[in-house]
C-alpha cells in the first residue's frame, strides 16, 4: 500500500475538513480528497464520511486512525534519530513567544549567530505550544511549562512585568484617571491577560490590542497605560513605571527538547547559548 496516503488521512482527521487538511499539507483540495480516495480503495474501507463542512469518521476509520498515529509517531522517531545524528546541520528551528521573538530573539541574533556560526536559525514566532515530537520545531521557549510530560522541559528564567505609561501622559500624576490597554475579550486566556484583566477591574479601558509588542508601542504614543515586561519597558527613556499596590506579574521562562534529541551537539550547544544571553540581558535565573 501507498504508506503516504495514511499520511493525508490523518491530516484530514486533524483539520476536520478536506480543505484544513489541504492548507496544513500545502497541497489543493483535489490532492487531498485523490489521496483520500486512493487509500479507501486500497483498504476495500469506507474510513471518512463527506459533509459540506466537517469530515467524519466512520467506525472503521477510527480503528485505522489508532494504526495510522502509531504509524506517524515511529515516522516521526525516526526523523528526530536521523536529525540528531547528523554530523552538519544547516538549520534550526527555535519557537518563541512573540514577545520573545520580537524583543529578545530579533535584538540579540547578532550574538546568537556567531555563537551558532554557520547554522540557519529559524525563530518561528508561535502564540500556541508547537509539537516537538512532529518536528514542528528543534527547541521551544515558553512562559508555561505545559501540560504534557512528553518533552524535557527546564527552567532558564524568569520575565517580570509592572504597570507602565509615558512620562507625557498626561494622566500619570493621577491614578484615578488612569485608561488602560488591555486585551480583547476573544484572545485565549492566559497569564498576562489574566493578570491585566484582574488590574483592570471595573477601571477605564481606553482601547484593545490582541498582541503585547503593540500594547507596547500604544503605550509609548503617550496613550493610557499597559502592563509590560520590565526587560523591555525598563530601558525605554519614554517610559515610566507606575507604582501601585496591587501585586505584579512574574512568568518563569523555561526551554523545552524532545528526549530523543536530548543529546543532539546543536540543540544542546543553542539551548546554553539562549541561557547565557538570557543571563547577560537580565532575564536569567539570579
Amino acid at each position: 500500500m501507498n504508506w503516504e496516503n495514511l499520511r493525508f488521512f490523518v491530516a484530514v482527521v486533524r483539520a476536520g475538513t478536506l480543505s484544513g487538511a489541504a492548507k496544513a499539507l500545502e497541497v489543493d483540495q483535489a490532492t487531498v480528497s485523490r489521496r483520500l480516495m486512493s487509500l479507501e480503495a486500497e483498504l476495500g474501507l469506507k474510513l471518512i464520511e463527506r459533509h459540506p463542512r466537517e469530515a467524519k469518521l466512520t467506525a472503521q476509520g477510527k480503528i485505522i486512525l489508532t494504526e495510522a498515529l502509531e504509524i506517524e509517531a515511529c515516522t516521526f522517531k525516526i526523523k528526530r534519530l536521523s536529525i540528531a545524528n547528523k554530523e552538519k546541520r544547516e538549520k534550526l528551528a527555535i519557537s518563541a513567544p512573540p514577545v520573545l521573538a520580537r524583543h529578545f530573539f530579533a535584538t540579540n541574533m547578532l550574538k546568537l549567530s556567531q555563537e551558532l556560526s554557520g547554522v540557519l536559525i529559524s525563530i518561528l514566532s508561535d502564540v500556541h505550544f508547537v509539537s516537538l515530537s512532529r518536528l514542528e520545531a528543534d527547541l521551544s521557549i515558553r512562559l508555561s511549562p505545559g501540560v504534557k510530560d512528553t518533552d524535557i522541559i527546564r527552567k532558564i528564567g524568569k520575565m517580570d512585568f509592572a504597570l507602565y505609561a509615558a512620562s507625557r501622559y498626561s494622566h500619570l500624576k493621577t491614578p484615578e484617571s488612569w485608561e488602560f490597554i488591555a486585551y480583547p475579550e476573544r484572545v485565549t486566556n492566559f497569564e498576562h491577560k489574566q493578570w491585566l484583566d484582574k488590574i483592570i477591574g471595573e477601571k477605564h479601558v481606553l482601547c484593545e490590542m490582541a498582541d503585547l509588542s503593540h500594547q507596547y508601542e500604544t503605550v509609548c504614543s503617550g496613550v493610557g497605560v499597559a502592563g509590560l515586561p520590565c526587560f523591555l519597558a525598563d530601558s525605554d527613556k519614554r517610559l515610566v513605571k507606575l507604582e501601585v499596590n496591587e501585586p505584579m506579574l512574574s512568568l518563569d521562562i523555561w526551554i523545552a527538547k524532545h528526549p530523543d534529541r536530548r543529546n543532539d551537539p546543536l540543540v544542546v550547544r543553542a539551548s546554553n547559548v539562549i541561557s547565557d544571553i538570557l543571563n547577560k540581558v537580565g532575564l536569567g535565573l539570579k
